[in-house]
C-alpha cells in the first residue's frame, strides 16, 4: 500500500467515525455540557496516553505564545462542541451537520476581517452560493420567525454559532508552528476540563448506567482514535483529497440519522447540499493550495506535522 493510499484509508475511517458522533451524543442521554465535559475528560486520557507513549512531550516545541494560542483555540473548540450538540436536540443530526459545514466560509470571512487576508470576488461569489444552499438545507421559512415554537430556528442558529467558533479556532491554531497537532489537540481538550466543570451537572449523571459507554466512546473513539487517524492522514495527503474526503463525515451522519432515528432532509432541503459542498470545495482549495505537505516529506518532524493542524476537514 502506498503512503497516499494509507492516508486515504486513515482519513476515510476517521470521517466515518466522525459521522457516527451524533448518535453517540444522542444515545448518551446526557445534556450537551455533560457530554462535552466527559468527552474532553476521556479524550484527554486517550490523547495523553498516546502522546506519552510516543515520547512527544519531550521537545514539545511550545513557547508561551503558542501555548496561549492553543489554549484560546481550545476555548473556541470546546464551546463549538456544546453548541453543535445543542443543535442536535433542536433540529436533527442531519440538518445540524450540514449547516455546521459552513465552517470554511467563516474562516475566509474572519481571515479577511481580522487579519486582512485577501478576499477575491470569486470567493465572495462562492460564499453567496453556499449560503443560498444553507437557506435551502435549513428549511427555515418566514413562518418560523413568527411562530410560538422557535426551537428549530434556535437549533439552526446554534449550528451556525458552532461553525463560527470552529472557524475562530482554525484561525488561531493556524498561527501555531513547530508543534505536533496531537499536542495542540491535547492542550485543547485539557482546557475543556476546568472550563466546563462549572457547567457540568454531576447529579444528573446518577443512574446513567450503560449509557456511560456512549460517553466513554466519545472520548476514546471520537477524540482519541479519530484524531490520531486524522493527523496521521493529513501528513500523507494533498489538500484536494483531504477536502473531498472531508465530506464523508456529513454523508455518514445523514445516513446514520436516517437509519437510527428515521430523520431525513426533504427534497427542497436536499437541493442545498450540493451547493454547500461545491462552494466549500472551491473556497477551500482556492485558499489553501499548499496546506498539506508533499507526501515524500510527510511526518518528518513536528514542524511539518503542525502545518496540518487545522485542516480543511471538519472535526465534529
Amino acid at each position: 500500500m502506498t503512503t497516499e493510499n494509507k492516508g486515504t484509508a486513515q482519513l476515510t475511517a476517521a470521517m466515518v467515525l466522525s459521522g457516527t458522533l451524533g448518535v453517540f451524543v444522542v444515545e448518551s442521554g446526557a445534556s450537551p455540557f455533560n457530554v462535552v465535559f466527559f468527552r474532553v475528560l476521556f479524550g484527554a486520557l486517550a490523547l495523553g496516553t498516546y502522546v506519552v507513549a510516543r515520547g512527544w512531550l519531550r521537545g514539545h516545541g511550545f513557547t508561551p505564545r503558542t501555548l496561549a494560542l492553543a489554549v484560546l483555540g481550545g476555548v473556541f473548540i470546546v464551546f463549538n462542541w456544546v453548541f453543535l450538540f445543542q443543535s442536535y436536540e433542536n433540529t436533527s443530526i442531519s440538518v445540524a451537520t450540514v449547516v455546521y459545514h459552513t465552517q470554511p466560509f467563516y474562516v475566509v470571512l474572519l481571515g479577511a476581517l481580522l487579519f486582512r487576508e485577501r478576499l477575491t470576488a470569486a470567493k465572495v461569489g462562492w460564499i453567496v452560493v453556499a449560503f443560498a444552499g444553507l437557506i435551502l438545507v435549513s428549511g427555515v421559512t418566514p413562518g418560523d420567525f413568527t411562530s410560538g415554537d422557535s426551537s428549530y430556528l434556535t437549533g439552526v442558529g446554534q449550528a451556525l454559532l458552532a461553525a463560527l467558533l470552529y472557524g475562530l479556532s482554525t484561525l488561531v491554531t493556524k498561527r501555531i508552528t513547530g508543534v505536533r497537532p496531537h499536542l495542540i489537540a491535547l492542550v485543547q481538550v485539557l482546557v475543556g476540563i476546568p472550563l466546563l466543570l462549572p457547567f457540568a451537572d454531576f447529579g444528573a449523571m446518577r443512574g446513567t448506567g450503560a449509557d456511560w459507554g456512549w460517553l466513554v466512546g466519545l472520548g476514546l473513539i471520537h477524540t482519541g482514535l479519530m484524531y490520531v487517524l486524522m493527523y496521521s492522514a493529513y501528513a500523507k495527503l494533498p489538500t484536494a483529497k483531504i477536502a473531498v474526503l472531508a465530506f464523508t463525515y456529513p454523508a455518514v451522519a445523514m445516513v446514520m440519522d436516517w437509519v437510527v432515528y428515521g430523520h431525513h432532509i426533504g427534497l427542497v432541503q436536499a437541493l442545498g447540499v450540493p451547493l454547500i459542498v461545491t462552494a466549500s470545495l472551491r473556497v477551500t482549495l482556492a485558499r489553501t493550495p499548499a496546506a498539506a505537505p508533499a507526501p515524500q516529506t510527510a511526518g518528518h518532524g513536528p514542524e511539518a506535522a503542525s502545518r496540518t493542524a487545522t485542516p480543511v476537514a471538519s472535526q465534529g
